[in-house]
């Protein structure tokens, strides 16, 4: 009698509480440890920072060569295109985690759908994806020292340091303190980035272009491409937006994990703003005398201020790449054990060692293929691509299997994930095909003249 009693306002004011204390007890990360490590304090704020970082770096640096080979109307829907599609997928990520707050990464989300093999399959793509992008931030933090130095050093020395600070960097345990230095980081590379897109715009003519005489600028609306060139330099712009799988190890440390959308939707709008804008002027003023990393285009001395003042943002963005693979090992590793969040030697050396063995890895790729857009391309194609469009559209689909058979709205909106997965599949294979045949050209060809190369990579020596 006295269930029949009570009111159906309480009724449903429990039944909400009990489910938001369920979701609760599964996070990875639990509220108010004593003694332990206290991960759960980043806000929405922060966590757009954050995402704002992961999306705006070194991309930069090779999108505007990109659009040298799509053209500016072609690159410019190109940048759109991918910018909206990528933010709503990490939105749909973002949802997911919600509804699963015990996945901590993609791996743990796609174990949901494939199993034990399946999540360790995943997990092995993201850590192959970190090691690529840390290779290519290895490779750009080189060419900032080589350029700023005129080759004061041999490349190799100049990216062991890079591997160095980039893991010093991702070994900082919390996204919270990490935070504090993706401000700096974000700052420091919107300044440079800002410098170098106003140099190019006072410049008589490119840095790359002839010295002296007439030179075709080879600017166009429209390009056509062949498809390799064409579907390099689609998968470079591609990768510029397509990080939000790394989004995810951030959620599971924010104290409230439902604002995770307002975060994911401003810096997606910020992100694509920037991207469009800059490359846009810096693709108008120079042309097809674009270097990669397009800093080399703004001349020696603004080379120089830009790549000085953008190392900061370059160490760390690539180091959040690192700290999310290395904190996904360290998760798997710990995660029902008390080290979890404990101050411990199990705790330190894992988390360390981890930071140490990537940063390793990704020293030796770096010199092993040194040049920035094909990295790029080969992270974007073979890994990003199922990330940021494959997973999360077989996610929705998984935990709204029902539309298949709904009402001729929600059939249309699951037929939409099935293009969203088909686009994916051929980003992997049109993609990775793609940037294989143009790195073993740039092996031909003598563009990459051999691995572990001392040579100068920023074009400063005899400029």
């Amino acid at each position: 009698m006295e269930k029949d009693n009570i009111s159906p306002h309480v009724r449903a004011s429990d039944v909400e509480y009990d489910k938001e204390a369920d979701l609760e007890v599964r996070e990875v990360f639990k509220k108010d440890i004593d003694g332990g490590v206290q991960f759960r304090t980043v806000s929405w704020q922060r966590a757009a920072i954050v995402f704002l970082k992961i999306q705006f770096a070194m991309s930069i640096l090779a999108v505007p060569g990109a659009l040298a080979t799509l053209g500016a109307v072609g690159g410019a829907i190109s940048i759109v295109g991918w910018g909206a599609l990528n933010t709503y997928t990490a939105v749909v990520l973002g949802d997911f985690h919600n509804r699963h707050p015990e996945c901590h990464t993609l791996a743990d989300m796609m174990g949901l759908l494939w199993g034990r093999i399946g999540r360790a399959l995943v997990g092995a793509q993201i850590l192959v994806a970190q090691v690529l992008i840390t290779a290519a931030g290895i490779v750009s933090i080189s060419t900032a020292f080589n350029a700023l130095s005129e080759h004061g050093a041999c490349t190799v020395a100049f990216s062991a340091v890079a591997a160095v600070l980039i893991t010093g960097c991702s070994s900082i345990r919390t996204f919270s303190r990490l935070g504090w230095l993706t401000w700096a980081g974000f700052i420091t590379f919107f300044i440079a980035v800002f410098i170098f897109v106003v140099a190019v715009t006072q410049q008589d003519r490119p840095a790359a272009a002839p010295p002296t005489g007439d030179f075709d600028l080879g600017w166009t609306s429209i390009a056509y491409p062949t498809f390799i060139a064409g579907i390099t330099a689609s998968a470079n712009i591609f990768i510029s937006c397509s990080g939000s799988s790394m989004y995810l190890p951030v959620i599971s440390e924010m104290r409230r994990p439902k604002d995770y959308r307002k975060a994911a939707l401003v810096a997606g709008i910020l992100v694509v703003s920037l991207y469009l804008t800059f490359s846009l002027v810096t693709y108008r003023w120079c042309g097809v005398w674009l270097s990669t990393p397009a800093f080399g285009s703004a001349g020696t001395l603004f080379k120089k201020i830009s790549y000085g003042i953008a190392l900061p943002g370059l160490v760390i963005g690539v180091g959040i790449y690192q700290h999310v693979a290395a904190k996904l090992v360290f998760v798997w590793t710990l995660r029902d054990s008390k080290h979890l969040q404990s101050n411990s030697v199990v705790h330190w050396s894992t988390w360390l060692g981890l930071n140490l063995l990537l940063g390793a890895l990704g020293f030796i790729v770096a010199e092993a293929v040194p040049i920035l857009n094909y990295l790029l391309g080969l992270a974007g194609s073979l890994c990003f691509a199922p990330f940021s469009l494959i997973f999360p559209a077989l996610l929705w689909m998984y935990d709204f299997r029902s539309a298949r058979s709904g009402p001729a709205g929600s059939k249309a909106l699951y037929g939409f994930h099935v293009f969203i997965v088909l686009l994916g599949l051929f980003m992997v294979i049109g993609g990775t095909y793609g940037v294989a045949l143009s790195i073993r050209d740039a092996f031909a060809t003598g563009a990459i003249a051999r691995v572990f190369d001392c040579s100068d990579n920023s074009g400063s020596v005899g400029t």
